[in-house]
């Protein structure tokens, strides 16, 4: 009868132990092999993916509401080089609710730029897009509420990683 607390125990023991988040990097060197490392390739012309924890991915660690609307409804923010505070007021709300999103920055890419003034009228920052509805500007009110309607989950879930 004792045997079934210290295996409890153990089991307990190695949950935690497994759950404890390590980064692990995940590489492609310039001959197509895939490398793993706790530390960030040295190699210039590797590209690398950092990964959080092990087990699930990012996407199952969202909340479904979240996972439905990212599929239905997709955010991108478009920004510039010197979109200063609203920008970073967008990022930070996005952030916060767990959602996902692309940043494009109309000013390193011409063709995020003809994106931007084609669904903004001209060349103005930060625009949200959330799926076909766009927000001009910066207005928390008007942020949260698109992202309401698109059905986006209001808080990140403890846990949760932040947007890609």
């Amino acid at each position: 009868m004792r045997a079934k607390p210290i295996v409890l125990a153990a089991c307990i023991a190695a949950l935690a132990l497994a759950a404890q988040a390590q980064t692990v990097y995940k590489w492609t060197d310039k001959d197509g092999k895939v490398h793993f490392g706790d530390q960030p390739p040295t190699d210039r012309d590797a590209t690398a993916q950092r990964i959080q924890g092990g087990g699930a991915s990012s996407e199952e660690q969202m909340p479904y509401a979240t996972q439905q609307a990212a599929k239905t409804n997709p955010v991108v923010v478009y920004t510039s080089n010197d979109c200063g505070d609203l920008c970073s007021k967008g990022l930070a709300l996005l952030s916060k609710r767990g959602v996902p999103f692309t940043e494009k920055n109309a000013e390193k890419n011409p063709e995020d730029a003809t994106r931007l003034k084609e669904i903004a009228g001209g060349f103005q920052v930060p625009v949200m897009t959330v799926g076909s509805k766009t927000v001009k500007g910066f207005d928390e009110a008007n942020w949260q509420s698109a992202l309401d309607d698109a059905g986006y989950a209001k808080t990140r879930l403890p846990g949760q990683p932040g947007p890609k």
